[in-house]
Formats: structure tokens, C-alpha cells, sequence
């Protein structure tokens, strides 16, 4: 073997172990972060929760202020998600399907809420139907309350969530083309056939996808939330907010507490979440084969 060889293969080899070491300082850097930055919070979170041992802990959590914190949070959850479904599908259908003047006005205003910060919008709501806002006047010659109350949560959480079911539907049904609908329509299937014999089979996985992070977005929300609820403790506080106030009277093991039951919830959901994005990723796996 000539010198030029040895000292090309060398080099290689060099580079290899180079490259290893390199990939190595790279990917402990990125588990230092994840357990600095997101897993020991998480820990502190739960370890100060249970702080005073199990039988505090479930004394938080099972407090009438806290345990109606969490049914306005599941309800405000079971409202808002089943809305954003229907938009996200209907404004996914409308603009992967067809071609018409301000689709691009459309998708801007589908991704608004990732631009607007929560209070901003909680703060339109207030000044929208807020006993001095714009339909204030009308609302109480109704008796209709709609800010301070279970209506203006909902509208708040639906604002913060409308884009994520949307956004997760938009390139999949892009991807997928007309073809299909335009096959099933030529064999005499109507739109309702259609949609749910055609349409949702191949969008499912992806639906759920975006149900889960409406869901897990939802049960965290705190911004606008906090701007439209008033802070009525045990009335219209959330979960979140339920949190804040009790950090705020100095607490702490009880927040924490409430906190680690949130996080539990978030942990739930964020399982559901890989399940869903795992299962979409094999079948679009599958369907490359093809």
C-alpha cells in the first residue's frame, strides 16, 4: 500500500472518530437541556406537591375550590374542542378542496391566534360584551352574561385553539388531492357520503393528532382565560388559574399540588399525542411504498 493511501485512510479514520466524538458532545448537550430545562421543573413540581405526603396532597386536589377548577376546565375543554373540530375540518375541506377569492385571507386568520398574544384577546372579548363594551347594553337588557362567566371562558379557549385541528388537517388533505372524492362522486355518492366514507377515513389519524393538541392546549390556557374569568374563586377559576391564586396566598404545597394534578392531565394527553403522531407516521410509511 502506497504512503498516499495510508494517510487517506488515516485521515478517514481521523474524521470518523472525529465525527463520533462530535455526535456524542452534541447529543449530551441535548439531554443536559432537556433535564435542566423540562424534566427537573417537572420534578420540583410533583416532589413540592407531595411534600407534606400523600394525604396533603390529596387534600388539595380533592378541595371543593379545586375539584370545581377542574369541572370548569373539563367542560370548557369539551366544548371548545368539539367547535374547533368542526371549523378545522370545515376550513381544511374548504381549503385543500377548492379555489376561491380569499382562501390566503382565510389561512392568515386560521394562524392569527399564533401571532396575538392571549391577553390581547381576552382583552377584545372584555371590551366586546363586557357590561361596558360594545354589546354590554344589549347583554344586560337580556340577562345574558357572557364575560365573568362560563361563555366568555369558552370563547377565549376556543380563540387560543381554533388554528391547531386546521393546521394539522390543511397539508394532509393538500397531500391526499381530489381524487378520491371526485372517483366516489362518479359513482353516485353524495357530499355526506363522501365526507364520511372517503374523506375521514384517510384524515383520521391526523384529526386526532389535532384534537390532542386542542385538548392539551385548552387545559392549559391561562392568558386569556384569566382576562374574561374574573378570578371568581370557585366559579370561574380553571385549573391554571387555580393554581396562580393559590401560589399567590403563599400556598405553595397546595399549588404545587393542583399543579402536578395539571401535569398529570398534560402527561396523559402528551402520551395520546405519540400514539397519534407514531400511528400517522407508519401510515404514511405505508402508503410511500406503495
Amino acid at each position: 500500500m502506497s504512503q498516499s493511501s495510508i494517510s487517506a485512510a488515516s485521515s478517514a479514520n481521523a474524521a470518523r472518530r472525529g465525527s463520533a466524538v462530535s455526535r456524542r458532545i452534541l447529543i449530551s448537550l441535548g439531554w443536559l437541556v432537556f433535564a435542566l430545562f423540562l424534566l427537573l421543573p417537572l420534578l420540583i413540581v410533583v416532589t413540592q406537591g407531595l411534600k407534606n405526603g400523600l394525604g396533603a396532597f390529596f387534600t388539595a386536589i380533592l378541595e371543593p375550590d379545586a375539584l370545581s377548577a377542574l369541572k370548569l376546565t373539563v367542560i370548557a375543554v369539551a366544548i371548545s374542542v368539539p367547535l374547533n373540530v368542526v371549523f378545522g375540518v370545515s376550513a381544511a375541506w374548504c381549503v385543500s378542496k377548492y379555489s376561491f377569492r380569499g382562501k390566503s385571507i382565510l389561512v392568515t386568520l386560521i394562524d392569527l391566534p399564533f401571532s396575538v398574544s392571549p391577553v390581547i384577546a381576552g382583552l377584545v372579548y372584555v371590551l366586546m360584551f363586557g357590561a361596558q363594551g360594545f354589546f354590554g347594553p344589549w347583554l344586560q337588557a337580556h340577562d345574558i352574561q357572557i364575560v365573568f362567566a362560563l361563555p366568555g371562558i369558552v370563547l377565549a379557549t376556543i380563540f387560543v385553539t381554533v388554528p391547531f385541528v386546521a393546521r394539522e388537517l390543511i397539508p394532509l388533505m393538500q397531500e391526499q388531492g381530489t381524487q378520491e372524492e371526485e372517483a366516489a362522486r362518479l359513482l353516485g355518492a353524495n357530499g355526506w357520503q363522501m365526507f364520511w366514507h372517503v374523506t375521514v377515513p384517510n384524515i383520521k389519524w391526523g384529526l386526532i393528532y389535532g384534537v390532542v393538541l386542542c385538548t392539551a392546549r385548552a387545559m392549559g390556557e391561562f392568558g386569556a382565560v384569566s382576562v374574561v374569568s374574573g378570578h371568581i374563586r370557585g366559579v370561574t377559576n380553571t385549573l391554571p388559574l387555580h393554581v396562580e391564586i393559590l401560589y399567590n396566598e403563599y400556598n405553595h404545597v397546595a399549588a404545587f399540588a393542583v399543579a402536578s394534578l395539571l401535569l398529570i392531565l398534560a402527561l396523559f394527553i402528551l402520551l395520546l399525542k405519540q400514539w397519534s403522531e407514531n400511528r400517522i407516521n407508519r401510515l404514511r410509511a405505508g402508503a410511500a411504498e406503495e
